[in-house]
Order: C-alpha cells, then structure tokens, then sequence
C-alpha cells in the first residue's frame, strides 16, 4: 500500500515537472520554472526507484519511508514555491524553498543511512 502511493505521487511528481518545464518554455520564459522542473523530473525517479528498492528490502522500510516521502514534500515545497512565485507573486509560506531544498539533502542522506542499516541488518 504504502509503495502503491509513493508510485502515485512520483507520478504526480513527473507530470508537475513536464508542466513546469513546458510552462517555463512557452509561458514564462526566463522566470526560473527549469529548476522547479528538473527538482520534480529527477525526484520522481527517486522516488520510483526508492519504492522499488523499499519493496526488495534493500531500504530499512522505517527510515526509507520516511526518506521517501522526504523527497516528495520537499520536491513540492521547492517546486511549489518557485512556480507560486512565478505566476501569482506570492510564495507558500517564507523560505519555503530553501526548507524544501534542506528537506531533500536530509531526505537523500536518510536514504543512504536507510541502505546501510537494511544491509547491516541482513
């Protein structure tokens, strides 16, 4: 089940990011989207590929759960910040992308500690 969600949001992730990119070529060129983009293009491939491994034991589940859904808010948090800003003027909330940005740098560390203690604990 819970692998069957973070598909879901991965997959949600990738059409975000095909949005922005598209957005940041035709609607608001210049204006930043490409790095909003890419943050939630190369995550939902992490995210893909987390629950796969989540699914083959080769994450600690608790820790790698956690570093999963770690990589989905912050990639929406950053993303979301940025596109926000862009077509509204407004932002989520301040610092909204930076702490996005600190969440999936803790996030990606969490996977690797998530693979070290699956591989310890076999």
């Amino acid at each position: 089940m819970s692998s069957t969600i973070l598909i879901v949001l991965a997959g949600l992730m990738g059409a975000g990011g095909v949005i922005l990119a598209a957005a940041g070529a035709h609607v608001a060129p210049g204006a930043k989207l490409d790095s909003a983009a890419y943050m939630l293009l190369f995550h939902s491939a992490a995210v893909l590929g987390g629950a796969a491994l989540l699914q083959q034991g080769q994450l600690w589940r608790p820790l790698g759960l956690i570093a999963l859904i770690g990589l989905v808010l912050g990639g929406f948090l950053f993303s979301g910040d940025i596109a926000l800003r862009t077509f509204t003027g407004h932002r989520l909330f301040p610092m909204a992308a930076p702490t996005g940005g600190t969440i999936l740098i803790v996030a990606w560390l969490g996977l690797a500690v998530a693979a070290i203690t699956a591989l310890i604990r076999s």
